[in-house]
């Protein structure tokens, strides 16, 4: 029952009642529908047809609904408000090229509302362990307090597939400032070693252990096995959901621990610029051109995003902005960081470096963080070569055309 803090929200597990829960997924339920009408209204638009509604419209419509059923007015107005609220973001975000676009909201997959507005000020501390929060139409509902009560306007409740309910507070927190004594570190990310530093650490994301897996796949049998819409297939899909829950919980750890020591540490960190979704691409083809390799290559892909790559780069972008260099990644593994050599021999494994060239001898995914860290320092330098050039220019004093003779 730990809390975490991730991509700005302080999150702390739920205790609520049996009879608190139907209340939560009540709240769930109408979220969830207010969204998906919201969004059916939004998909159908055509060319040549009219705008469809956008959220001042749908407001409104939302206040007749209520007006008319009776079982929608016996929700919660602010819960049902958000989901429009957060739906229209939704839809900014997807123009705006930095979200893909909003999709249905499924039961059992997407269970959460938000509350904001003097709603979201009702929370207390009951003691050292313990706080609470008023939840509309909910009541008073406990929530483990590991770390201090953050001062915030809104918050969200979520539940995940492991059937856990958690509270997340909107925060911003403060980045984390750079020690300062000039320090770079370059950060070569693997399946085999999750973060290897250009110092010689080399860094493992912690994952579900061999026992646990093997139970994972134990059950993963039973499911193939049992009837659609069973009791016994919700008991073994809750029971994986759990185990799914317990890896992702110390992959965020992980990412959290390892974000902050570096943003500690160093002053620069350099990281290789990989387009993670292209790389997790599945390989499965068409049916005209099938693919090679399928089940090798989705091996790989789990691998990969079980190491959480995607993540620390986003944590350390916000621990530490301004200090994330990203390279290019080509030749940084075939590159010798003692002469700078470049062949595809000096790669003799996963594991060992030894140069074709001067015979240098490392390991080969710290020989690669060694060179990020050589290409990130360059090119902060040149960009900061830049920049004062560029400042000297403006504050030069402008010269007066000479006078014209007659």
């Amino acid at each position: 029952m730990l809390s975490v803090l991730v991509c700005g929200v302080s999150r702390y597990r739920l205790a609520p009642t049996p009879a608190q829960v139907s209340g939560l997924l009540e709240h769930c339920r109408h979220a969830r529908y207010v969204w998906n009408l919201g969004l059916e209204q939004r998909l159908m638009w055509r060319p040549g047809r009219p705008a469809t509604p956008a959220y001042v419209a749908q407001s409104g419509q939302l206040t007749e609904a209520r007006a008319a059923e009776r079982w929608l007015k016996a929700g919660s107005q602010t819960v049902q408000q958000q989901a429009l609220r957060d739906l229209d973001q939704a839809w900014r975000n997807f123009y705006a090229g930095t979200h893909g676009r909003p999709t249905w909201r499924r039961e059992g997959v997407h269970e959460g509302f938000r509350i904001v507005g003097p709603q979201a000020q009702r929370v207390e501390t009951l003691n050292r362990r313990w706080g609470r929060v008023l939840v509309p139409k909910v009541g008073w509902l406990k929530f483990r307090l590991s770390r201090k009560l953050p001062d915030a306007k809104s918050y969200r409740v979520t539940r995940d597939r492991a059937g856990r309910w958690h509270i997340a507070f909107a925060v911003i927190p403060g980045p984390i400032q750079a020690p300062g004594t000039g320090d770079v570190v370059g950060v070569d990310r693997g399946v085999a070693v999750s973060a290897a530093l250009s110092t010689g650490e080399l860094l493992s994301c912690p994952g579900l252990s061999g026992r646990e897996q093997r139970l994972v796949k134990r059950l993963q049998r039973k499911l193939a096995r049992a009837a659609w819409g069973s009791n016994r297939r919700g008991k073994i899909r809750a029971a994986i959901a759990r185990s799914r829950a317990r890896e992702a919980d110390r992959r965020k750890n992980w990412v959290e621990q390892t974000s902050t020591d570096l943003a500690r540490r160093f002053d620069l960190i350099g990281l290789e610029d990989l387009r993670i979704r292209t790389m997790t691409k599945s390989a499965r083809g068409t049916r005209e051109a099938p693919g090679r390799n399928v089940r090798q290559k989705a091996g790989l892909n789990r691998g990969i995003l079980a190491q959480g790559w995607g993540l620390l780069v986003q944590r350390l972008q916000q621990k530490a902005p301004g200090r994330v260099e990203k390279v290019n990644p080509a030749y940084t593994s075939q590159t010798c960081s003692a002469c700078g050599h470049v062949a595809s021999e000096n790669r003799e494994s996963q594991t060992v470096f030894r140069c074709v060239a001067c015979r240098y001898e490392a390991n080969a995914d710290v020989n690669a963080a060694v060179n990020i860290a050589g290409i990130a320092a360059a090119g902060r330098a040149v960009n900061a070569r830049r920049e004062t050039a560029v400042l000297a220019s403006e504050k030069r004093e402008p010269q007066l055309a000479p006078p014209m003779v007659a």
